[in-house]
């Protein structure tokens, strides 16, 4: 099978949609030798450093009609390669169905609150209009939460909606203690600096529990520009985008990894930290519930006297975060790339069916 993603998230130096098209793209070719995988996109691209003879980088356009990219670009590049498949890694498609096609809808956050994405939004247009004419065969979402939201709110047909899960990077794993640089103690959120990220809730609980403890709180991640100023203050650590490999050993230190985001579509950071052995205490958010279980602490994301009371008691008993850290290692070990490729590919077959049957 020629299958095309669109490698588009690559073009940005970091995010959960960017991992999700380079840890899948990677995943698929690894898992299935016998396919052709394509990145295609209108922009410059960093390809996955997998060296996967299968996995191959397509070129842009070439003319000034094909910088259409949506509506002429794709569709002479999908041709010239015999896509069979075109998998549109982040809310879109391309407008012309010359192709069986997938649609990724990591969220629905775009439609649900306007201060949550203040910069103009194509996604919140032009997604909707591509889902009510059909042009994405198959939907796939990362949780049951996204799905039931996305066929209630779209009214999309439920056998056109499939739920496949992501996972962590492998990087992703627990560090002997000489592998830990030594800090003062502190809780960690690593993540878009983002509205809906609910970072203020993050400060207030900090400054109370500082108050009484000595933690610090480190905040690693890329500032989106509509996210709220951080003032430094002590004690308060702002690492901005912080390389992949320090993660590990970062969310290894931490006392608590600590993520109070009002809304998610599954909550990657959350399994990743998870994946590391960490303590987790994250917000109640339907697709955390989902991917977390008994292995994190859930809060409500608005309620800031349970984040204080709950992180000062959790701090206070090492044989408590000894035991939250051992669940969450045992949850975690239910999410493989490797699951994610397979049931993605299943998608792409009932895709393919769906488009024959339907020409």
């Amino acid at each position: 099978m020629h299958i095309a993603l669109d490698a588009t998230p690559l073009a940005v130096p970091s995010g959960g949609v960017r991992r999700y098209t380079q840890e899948l793209s990677c995943a698929l070719a690894r898992t299935f030798p016998a396919d052709e995988f394509w990145l295609l996109s209108d922009q410059a691209f960093d390809p996955p450093d997998g060296r996967l003879p299968n996995l191959k980088t397509g070129r842009g356009p070439r003319h000034v009609l094909e910088r259409r990219w949506w509506l002429w670009g794709l569709q002479r590049e999908t041709s010239r390669l015999h896509i069979e498949i075109f998998h549109g890694t982040d809310f879109a498609v391309p407008y012309l169905p010359v192709c069986a096609s997938v649609m990724t809808l990591h969220d629905l956050s775009p439609w649900m609150d306007t201060a949550w994405h203040s910069e103009p939004d194509r996604v919140r247009t032009r997604t909707p209009i591509l889902l009510r004419l059909g042009l994405a065969t198959m939907v796939i979402t990362p949780s049951e939460a996204v799905r039931k939201q996305a066929i209630e709110r779209f009214r999309l047909l439920p056998e056109r909606v499939v739920a496949v899960p992501l996972a962590p990077a492998a990087i992703f794993r627990p560090l002997e203690s000489a592998a830990i640089s030594v800090r003062p103690p502190y809780l960690l959120y690593v993540g878009t600096i983002e509205p809906r990220k609910n970072i203020p809730l993050l400060l207030e609980v900090w400054r109370e529990l500082r108050r009484e403890l000595s933690i610090d709180l480190i905040v690693a991640g890329r500032r989106r520009p509509d996210a709220p100023e951080i003032s430094p203050e002590p004690g308060l650590h702002l690492l901005g985008l912080t390389n992949e490999e320090e993660l590990p050993g970062l969310i290894a230190g931490a006392r608590a990894f600590v993520y109070p985001s009002h809304y998610e579509g599954f909550g990657l950071p959350v399994l990743e930290a998870m994946q590391c052995g960490a303590a987790v205490v994250a917000s109640r958010d339907p697709a955390i519930c989902e991917v977390a279980r008994d292995g994190a602490i859930l809060l409500d994301a608005g309620d800031r006297r349970a984040w204080v009371e709950t992180l000062r008691a959790l701090l206070a008993e090492p044989q408590r975060l000894e035991e939250l850290r051992s669940r969450a290692l045992a949850r975690a070990a239910g999410f493989t790339w490797t699951k994610t490729a397979t049931l993605t590919r299943e998608v792409y077959e009932q895709a393919l069916r769906r488009f024959r049957n339907k020409a």
